[in-house]
């Protein structure tokens, strides 16, 4: 297989290029091409407005005998986008420019039309100046006195203006430094505010933390008993804890026996009816317990003593 990419290519001994036949295409033939519209237009057809650079497919072709310093002219085929009618224009090398032929106009455009004056205006003078040589001498002095009077007019304006706006520059330039240090001082006088405020600042947290650290040991209930010695634990009598411990447990579950009021309610007398010799015998028993070296108040075991005897006598 034949390499693609090659530099040289084999050629025959008998190979005469002369016997090669040749394409022969005419030379005012047209290319397809791509390009920009290159100015504002119209369309005559419809009156569409085709503004610069709207891009179209094109047919090029080269005008015959027409060169311009030994460059070609092209001539352009483009087609209006609204109604598809035919619109040339060809290139102008002179100018620089293109020249609009048929089928659409060019916008008005007054900057090239100033221009293009401008230009026929210098070459007429230049003419003239080449065949007199006193119309030379005549545009010098023209020149001269037309620049003599825009000097004038320009310090009229200057004088004009220095009237109606008195403005000291140096009290301006006095001013301006001025504003600029009144500016630095503030701002050295806000960072200055700042940083003895983020100080200040600093020194309360300080201090509240320090406070607060102070008043943790003072807290009720946080205090624990410092010990002289390790061995001291040992040395302690957990006895009267522990009976303490039981007591308080026994009071809550059964209660105390020295209190009235608990077993009291416990307590009912018995309502009966008893003889009179009876209740004289129980009067005086009563007052013989009153008066006995016993205290004032009366248990309730004693209480509960008598009731048992009266219960005893009834029987028998």
């Amino acid at each position: 297989m034949s390499e693609r990419k090659v530099l040289n290519k084999y050629y025959p001994p008998d190979f005469d290029p002369a016997k090669i036949p040749k394409l022969k295409l005419p030379k005012d033939r047209q290319y397809v091409v791509r390009l920009m519209a290159p100015f504002n237009m119209r369309c005559k057809t419809c009156g569409e407005y085709i503004y610069k650079w709207k891009k179209f497919n094109a047919q090029k072709e080269t005008i015959q005998n027409e060169v311009y310093l030994g460059l070609p002219i092209f001539r352009f085929y483009v087609k209006c986008t609204w109604c598809l009618a035919e619109t040339t224009f060809k290139t102008d090398p002179e100018n620089t420019d293109y020249t609009m032929e048929h089928g659409a106009t060019r916008n008005f455009q007054a900057e090239k039309l100033l221009e293009e004056e401008e230009k026929r205006m210098q070459k007429e003078r230049e003419e003239e100046e080449l065949n007199n040589p006193m119309k030379v001498l005549e545009n010098r002095t023209k020149d001269s006195k037309l620049e003599m009077e825009v000097l004038e007019n320009l310090q009229e304006l200057k004088e004009l203006n220095q009237r109606q706006a008195n403005v000291d520059f140096e009290a301006m330039l006095q001013q301006y430094k001025e504003y600029e240090e009144e500016q630095k001082r503030r701002e050295q006088e806000e960072d200055e505010q700042e940083m003895k405020a983020m100080l200040e600042q600093a020194q309360n947290r300080r201090l509240l933390s320090d406070s607060d650290s102070d008043e943790e040991p003072a807290k009720p209930g946080t205090k624990r008993a410092v010990k002289s010695r390790p061995t001291d634990v040992l040395q302690e009598d957990p006895q009267p804890q522990s009976k303490k411990l039981k007591t308080e447990s026994w009071e809550r579950s059964v209660g105390k026996w020295n209190s009235k009021t608990q077993l009291a309610a416990l307590v009912t007398a018995r309502k009966q009816k008893l003889s009179d010799p009876q209740v004289n015998g129980a009067e005086n028993r009563g007052t013989t317990t009153s008066t006995g070296s016993l205290p004032s108040t009366v248990s309730t075991t004693s209480s509960l003593s008598l009731l048992g005897a009266y219960t005893d006598s009834e029987s028998d």
